[in-house]
């Protein structure tokens, strides 16, 4: 995960792509700590470090999610 954390000088276009990115990178992270956890012999330390690399990727989610969603006022 290497994007820089100003998105505000990208263009949409490539805060999109980076964001497909970082939901495939969510949900390859998701799969791996599942399949961890079934076989029951995970490391408790890398278990923890895939947890918050997965949450550190869902803040950049949450981030361009609002970034790339107009301001629609009611």
């Amino acid at each position: 995960m290497n994007a820089p954390t100003d998105i505000s000088m990208k263009p949409d276009e490539v805060l999109r792509v980076e964001l497909e990115i970082f939901r495939r990178e969510h949900r390859e992270l998701d799969e791996a700590i599942y399949a961890l956890q079934e076989r029951g012999t995970a490391d408790q330390l890398m278990l923890q470090r895939m947890k918050k690399k997965k949450l550190r990727l869902k803040d950049m989610i949450a981030l361009l999610e609002d970034r790339l969603t107009p301001d629609i006022i009611a």
